[in-house]
């Protein structure tokens, strides 16, 4: 827009003359001809065309009052009938078409009046030129209304606030706010209707700092305690989260009507002061206020807020007998609002009482089977037979049933989704990749990711996520790098999911840190899903003491947080301070559910609390009523089998009420491998074996077992069964990461470009190992050789080939850090902990049980795992 003020004012000495002229031209030109381009334009007969003497004011005043009662469409005949008459037009007759063109979007029309205006000469009237702006800016044509603005001889400050509100109604919010300043350097004092738009286009600024700029300005005005000024205030300061000021506005109010109400009502319930909503609607309702559709709707939302049932029934009760019981979407919010407070009977009902049920009724009612207790069957049903109505599913509904796998097929309602061209929509594509993740089909998932034209931020946050819970961190990370690439912002959802993805062992640790410090930049390192990832991450790649530290950070926790916590300290061999976690999370109050137990107990079993474990079994199971799961289970049996209790733990597994899966079975096997059971550990083996036959662990341990206890025969016929079924033994290897790189060893390994340095180096520490009293305890080296041969062996095993790496190329006293694939032998524990106290070095190992924090010759698990 140019605002050319100087040259506006300099104009206006001759605009009174000009104007009469143009006018007196038009009133006696016979040559008018207006191409209306409608047919039944022709067919428009007014009830004053039977008048005999029929008069311009008449026909004029008949406009009007269509304008004042909407009739838009009628406006537009009578006004082509008047032309066609031969009747002289005024001012308002060209003001009120205009904003009937305006409301109807007919800008064709429109434009035609406008050159109607120009021949005619009103152009120059303002009320005309008013109309010409609001008329062009509600058609969408910005530039054409500003054009008008810039050409108009005479403004005022109706003129300045339609276009304000034009640029406000196109989304242009700072053309519109400088269109407000230039208004009041112009001398144009704003009204009540000025203000009200100015609040309106702020209402989607976060920053409240505008919106109180603009009250002060209100106040100084004197126009605060008007109505409509007040009503904005509600809404701005609402949105802005500012309730209490939104509070203090409505309590000033002098005059309030039941849009003030209503904006009151709906600040506090979006703002989830529920209660506070409840209590205003019931004075609403003492002080004989109407309510309104937005009322109704509101208060609606309240109720599915509150998950009140009772609350539901009232209110059910109340728009019966109110004039909206008919009304289509509040049966449907009414219905979604049950539906919330798990009544799934009454939504039922409900919906079965509509008489004509909709696209958004039949996805509301599938929606909300979903949501109560997975009811996938009847949604699934529900689903069919909206199909059979010949009621045609949209984007939402194809959304929310795909939320219903297993029971439906996902790669048929996929062609299904295909052939009705909503493939492309981002919302049903990424119900659609995310359903293919859940059911572990993670290509198929990236399949629908990549034919996403428009990706937005929640499609790329939900494959991120997807690549996550697969494991596949690479590749998780390069659609992170790709959406950054391409100017999108991350949420805080996005960030959650990408450091997810860092937590698998086989991401650097290096990655999770850089995540870390982008989520504190962008703002979002304190959003409850990003701290809580933050602590699960730091927690599983071997930083107990980050993930704490952001865990006290905490202002709020979730479930997730108290349980990474408890589980980390567990896994890093810190039982009495997941327990001491587990204690305060006890004090407040905090629902848990299996995964906190599965980390209590774990951490009673790295630690032998044999009393303590089944204390907290019988508390989860007693107390909480909290049916144990299989990995509970396993986990109970782990704790009795370290501890060589095998009866007691037999006899659990005798007791459960579900056969025992291969985590139970494998379990068993590895405790009867520790305390050489060998009747047990066959058993074991068999059971393990019949569950997962191409499972090596089964066929290792218990080849192990017969190793250990000297049977080389049956060693033997083990190595051989697994050799005929073509099962492979997992390769043992550690890996460790230097200079963002991930270096890896297996035993032996002699391909590291500094093979010669490492192995030199391990000689050295094998000489300073003796000196500090080490003797290799060969049993672990289950072969049949001279023991001279089996020290030999112990001394390549690949932990110690990547901490002599370590030791070389990492600068002292760094913490080296290592994975192990498989779990750390005796003796290999043994010899870290001795080169933790000659070399005063930390060193934190991570093996397929648990991590180990190595330091002056002691380490965290009190040599118990």
């Amino acid at each position: 827009m140019v605002l050319r003020l100087s040259f506006r004012r300099l104009k206006l000495v001759n605009h009174n003359i000009q104007n009469r002229l143009q006018r007196y031209h038009f009133y006696h030109s016979q040559a008018i001809d207006l191409d209306i381009g409608v047919q039944h334009v022709q067919d428009a007969r007014h009830p004053l065309d039977k008048t005999p003497d029929r008069d311009r004011n008449d026909y004029n005043s008949l406009l009007f009052e269509y304008s004042s009662g909407g009739l838009n469409v009628e406006v537009i005949k009578l006004f082509f009938d008047i032309h066609r008459s031969g009747f002289l037009i005024n001012w308002c007759s060209l003001s009120c078409v205009l904003k009937s063109c305006g409301c109807l979007f007919n800008q064709v029309v429109g434009k035609q009046i406008h050159c109607h205006c120009v021949r005619s000469g009103f152009l120059a009237d303002v009320s005309v030129g008013t109309s010409l702006i609001d008329m062009y800016m509600k058609t969408g044509s910005v530039l054409d209304g500003e054009r008008v603005f810039d050409e108009m001889w005479e403004t005022n400050v109706v003129t300045w606030t339609t276009l304000i509100t034009g640029y406000s109604s196109n989304g242009l919010i700072d053309r519109a706010l400088q269109a407000f300043k230039f208004m009041q350097m112009e001398g144009v004092k704003p009204n009540q209707f000025t203000f009200a738009t100015v609040f309106g286009a702020l209402a989607g600024d976060e920053t409240p700092e505008k919106g109180l700029q603009l009250h002060a300005l209100v106040i100084k005005c004197c126009l605060d305690a008007t109505l409509f000024v007040g009503n904005s205030l509600i809404s701005v300061y609402s949105r802005s989260g500012m309730v209490d000021e939104a509070k203090a506005v409505f309590d000033m109010m002098e005059t309030r009507s039941e849009v003030s109400w209503n904006a009151m009502i709906a600040g506090l319930v979006s703002n989830r002061h529920d209660f506070d909503a409840l209590e205003l609607f019931c004075k609403m309702r003492l002080s004989h206020v109407k309510h309104t559709r937005a009322t109704c709707v509101t208060v609606i939302k309240l109720c599915s807020n509150l998950r009140n049932s009772e609350l539901a029934k009232q209110l059910h009760s109340w728009v019966m007998k109110s004039e909206y019981a008919s009304d289509q979407n509040i049966r449907t919010a009414l219905m979604a609002c049950y539906a919330k407070c798990s009544e799934m009977d009454d939504a039922f009902k409900l919906f079965s009482s509509m008489m004509n049920r909709n696209v958004v009724s039949w996805t509301a009612m599938v929606g909300g089977y979903l949501k109560n207790n997975c009811r996938s069957e009847e949604a699934a049903n529900l689903f069919c037979q909206m199909r059979k109505e010949n009621v045609k599913p949209n984007h939402f509904t194809y959304s929310t049933i795909l939320a219903a796998h297993p029971t439906i097929s996902i790669s048929q309602l996929h062609c299904e989704i295909i052939k009705t061209n909503h493939e492309s929509s981002p919302l049903v594509a990424t119900a659609l990749l995310d359903a293919y993740v859940k059911t572990g089909r993670i290509d198929d998932a990236s399949q629908v990711f990549e034919k996403i034209q428009e990706k937005d931020i929640v499609a790329r946050s939900a494959m991120i996520a997807g690549y996550a819970q697969n494991g596949d961190t690479e590749r998780a990370i390069k659609v992170f790098i790709r959406l950054a690439n391409e100017g999108m912002i991350p949420n805080e959802f996005t960030f959650s999911s990408v450091i997810n993805a860092c937590t698998t062992s086989a991401s650097a640790v290096e990655q999770g840190k850089q995540f870390h410090g982008s989520s504190i930049k962008f703002g979002y390192d304190n959003a409850l899903c990003v701290s809580s990832a933050l602590v699960t991450m730091y927690a599983k790649r071997g930083s107990i003491e980050s993930a704490n530290a952001i865990f006290q950070r905490q202002k709020e926790r979730d479930l997730v947080s108290w349980n990474s916590m408890i589980i980390g300290y567990a896994q890093h061999g810190y039982a009495p301070k997941a327990l001491e976690v587990f204690h305060e999370m006890r004090t407040k109050n905090v629902e848990m559910d299996v995964i906190t137990f599965i980390g209590v107990i774990s951490a009673c079993t790295h630690t032998g609390l044999v009393n303590e474990g089944e204390k907290y079994f019988d508390f989860m199971v007693k107390d909480l009523q909290i049916p144990p799961s299989m990995e509970i289970y396993s986990c109970m049996v782990d704790l009795y089998g370290r501890a060589g209790m095998m009866e007691k733990a037999m006899s659990l597994i005798n007791g459960m009420p579900f056969p025992a899966g291969a985590t139970v079975w494998r379990t068993v096997l590895a405790a009867c491998r520790v305390h050489r059971n060998v009747d047990l550990g066959k058993l074991a083996a068999e059971k393990l074996i019949s569950l997962q036959p191409h499972d090596s662990a089964a066929y290792v341990l218990l080849s192990n077992l017969h190793a250990a206890t000297g049977n080389w025969q049956e060693r033997e016929r083990v190595r051989n069964m697994m050799e005929q079924r073509r099962v492979k033994k997992e390769t043992g290897y550690s890996w460790i990461e230097f200079k963002n790189k991930t270096y890896t060893f297996t035993a032996g390994d002699v391909s590291h470009p500094m093979s010669k340095s490492i192995y030199t180096k391990l000689e050295e520490l094998s000489v300073r190992l003796r000196e500090a009293g080490y003797e290799p305890d060969t049993s672990e080296v289950l072969h049949d050789v001279e023991e001279e041969h089996k020290a030999a062996i112990l001394s390549m095993h690949s932990e110690r080939l990547a901490i002599a790496f370590g030791l070389i190329a990492m600068s002292p006293g760094i913490p080296i850090q290592i994975v192990k694939n498989l779990r750390v032998c005796v003796d290999c524990h043994t010899v870290i902990k001795l080169i933790s106290k000659i070399e005063s070095r930390e060193i934190i190992v991570r093996d397929s049980n648990r991590f180990h924090h190595f330091k002056g010759g002691v380490c965290s698990c009190g040599d118990f795992w």
